[in-house]
């Protein structure tokens, strides 16, 4: 049987979304159908609807999300229906070669649902980062559904992606310890998040940079203990005067630009450490001087998902939102119907919001 729902939907590259009709089937081995609660408007969304990932349209959007176990098929044991769940993209495999050495976080076989979505003249859609949830309910593999306590569900979908990637850029990939500094280049979702685990892991000193006083100020309410604007003052020269002269401990890019690469990478401690969490385009290119990579030593680092383990971390996580030590309902600026997603993407393009979210 197949469930008619109604979804975000992108066409064609460049070309607005729409809301339609879709198909979604019931689950089959190893699959989970869940009803859809809350998802937030992502980046990597408006990158699908861009052709900046790939050329599978049409794309059904939506990533950032949570919801509740609908039905699964047979061999299922992790999940069962009513089950409050946050979907992830990285449902480890157990069996590669990343698995097998005991770093699951970079599972380089991740399961998606093995069955298609499809419009209703049975077009097949490609649901974004394998999971598609702007849409009312959707099908994924069991293992992308997350069990958690149930919470406010339009700021649990967060940790999905966006959320998850800062925090974990700073809680995994670092890892920052107590006690550092810590420098975080770019505020938007990620980079917010990025400070807000700097805050919970210890660091001493928390400086933000960005170039919009409003995401600074913002950024302050994460953590932050100092703010620099970078299109009034030089930002490398800002974060060593403000740790002795000497660097960060960690440089967190939230960007992911060549030039902000640079001033991170330059704007660290000798042995300090550079986390890359922005998502750069494939265009571009990054030069060095390779002996200063060698004579700085320390480490540079890329953080895929926030190096998470959803199994691991989501429910973590949640339990410091429940005991007030996370605010995950900050992330949330406003709450959203379905058909409102192409205004979201005009507001994050302007900087006006952290995440906008859909409610069912």
């Amino acid at each position: 049987m197949s469930h008619e729902v109604r979804a975000v939907v992108a066409r064609t590259k460049g070309a607005p979304v729409s809301v339609e009709t879709i198909l979604v089937p019931d689950p089959g081995p190893g699959e989970a159908l869940v009803r859809v609660q809350a998802c937030g408007v992502c980046h990597t969304d408006l990158h699908y609807r861009e052709g900046a990932i790939g050329d599978d349209f049409p794309y059904l959007l939506g990533h950032e999300a949570a919801g509740v176990v609908e039905a699964v098929g047979e061999d299922v044991t992790d999940v069962v229906p009513g089950d409050f769940v946050i979907l992830n993209w990285r449902a480890v495999c157990g069996r590669c070669r990343a698995c097998r050495r005991g770093q699951p976080w970079y599972c380089f076989d991740t399961h998606n649902a093995r069955q298609k979505m499809t419009l209703k003249d049975g077009t097949e859609l490609t649901p974004a980062l394998g999971i598609g949830a702007f849409a009312e309910k959707t099908l994924v593999a069991a293992g992308q559904c997350t069990k958690v306590p149930q919470v406010r569900p339009e700021a649990a979908g967060l940790l999905g992606c966006g959320l998850m990637a800062g925090l974990g850029a700073a809680l995994n990939t670092a890892p920052v310890t107590r006690g550092q500094s810590v420098a975080v280049i770019g505020c938007g979702g990620v980079g917010d998040a990025a400070i807000a685990g700097a805050r919970l892991a210890g660091a001493a000193r928390i400086i933000a940079v960005d170039i919009d006083d409003r995401k600074l100020a913002l950024a302050e309410t994460f953590g932050a203990t100092h703010t620099v604007n970078s299109r009034d003052t030089e930002p490398v020269t800002a974060i060593r005067e403000l740790t002795g002269g000497h660097g960060a401990d960690v440089v967190i890019d939230a960007v992911g630009r060549p030039e902000t690469y640079q001033q991170a990478f330059h704007a660290r401690d000798l042995a300090g450490t550079v986390v890359l969490v922005g998502v750069p385009t494939p265009d571009m290119k990054l030069e060095l001087p390779l002996l200063d990579v060698f004579g700085r030593g320390g480490a540079l680092k890329s953080s895929w998902y926030g190096d998470c383990l959803p199994s691991r971390d989501f429910p973590m996580l949640v339990d410091l939102y429940r005991q007030g030590r996370l605010d995950l309902d900050a992330f949330v600026t406003e709450t959203i119907a379905l058909d409102e997603v192409e205004k979201a993407f005009e507001k994050m393009h302007s900087g006006e919001v952290l995440r906008s979210v859909v409610v069912f």
